[in-house]
């Protein structure tokens, strides 16, 4: 019995108390099957079971996108905090202060430059990590100092969106974002510069009504919600049932506002070759201008 009770029990007991972490396994959204983290991360967030793409942080989307995993990112401009001294059920800046120590992002939008397949880019990524991504006045400022970094640089801007649209604790200021990095896009053209937007899910509101559909070449993740507003306010307001797949990424492809619908692991090698073809396009147009 000594031995059972010195020995063989408090194995047992151990083996049974053991802490198991809790973000061992992830489920998917989709199909609900059950996959390691590990091995989901080594897939880059998409489900191996069903070929779901899962939302991604701007970091990660940085590391997978540039050669090797290594960029730069830039400091971007500061901006008011809370222009509207905006207060819900929480302070704005209580909130803003919350998302930041969760994301450990300044803000919305992150830059970036470096290489992508051998090609010099300036990459900026929306993060839906931070406040669901939506666009306030901090996140416009950050894409206009993208294209500028990029007109700096002669370098493309590629762009990772994924939004809830506009930021409500910002009002009209919010709003304005909208003509305001349209004015961003505008820079890049008169540089002659390639500018393309990758859609992520989800892109809506303010931000797919302004610079992400003002690409040169749209470039979409499977099944991404791509939409000023969603299907369901859409259904309720005409009454009509609508179609199967409606403002999804290949719905959106046939009619022509996505030019491509790419796996995640494919688009580094699409936006080499892209980015490639465009940026030689442009050496032409200068020699002989």
């Amino acid at each position: 019995m000594s031995w059972m009770t010195d020995y063989v029990r408090p194995k047992l007991r151990g083996l049974l108390q053991r802490d198991v972490p809790d973000n061992l396994w992830t489920n998917c959204e989709s199909c609900g099957q059950m996959m390691l983290t590990k091995e989901l991360e080594r897939s880059e967030k998409v489900c191996p079971h069903c070929g779901h793409h899962m939302r991604a942080t701007a970091k990660e989307r940085l590391g997978w996108t540039f050669d090797g995993g290594e960029y730069t990112t830039i400091e971007l401009p500061k901006m008011p905090v809370d222009p509207l001294g905006f207060k819900d059920s929480k302070r704005y800046t209580d909130r803003l202060k919350d998302a930041r120590n969760k994301s450990h992002l300044d803000e919305a939008l992150v830059v970036a430059h470096g290489m992508i397949k051998g090609q010099k880019a300036v990459v900026a990524v929306m993060a839906p990590e931070f406040l669901l991504g939506t666009m306030g006045a901090a996140l416009g400022e950050a894409f206009v100092a993208a294209c500028r970094l990029a007109v700096l640089q002669k370098a493309p801007l590629v762009v990772y969106t994924a939004s809830g649209g506009a930021r409500m604790q910002e009002g009209v200021v919010s709003l304005m974002q909208m003509p305001r990095t349209t004015i961003g896009v505008q820079m890049l053209q008169e540089a002659g510069l390639p500018y393309v937007v990758v859609f992520t899910n989800p892109t809506t509101g303010g931000v797919s009504a302004s610079f992400a559909m003002l690409g040169d070449v749209h470039i979409a993740e499977p099944n991404a919600l791509i939409a000023f507003a969603g299907p369901r306010v859409i259904q309720d307001t005409v009454r009509e049932k609508l179609p199967e797949g409606f403002q999804r990424s290949e719905y959106l492809r046939e009619h022509g506002m996505v030019d491509i619908v790419a796996k995640r692991s494919e688009l580094p090698e699409l936006l080499g070759r892209i980015l490639g073809i465009m940026m030689r396009q442009k050496t032409v147009s200068d020699a002989a201008a």
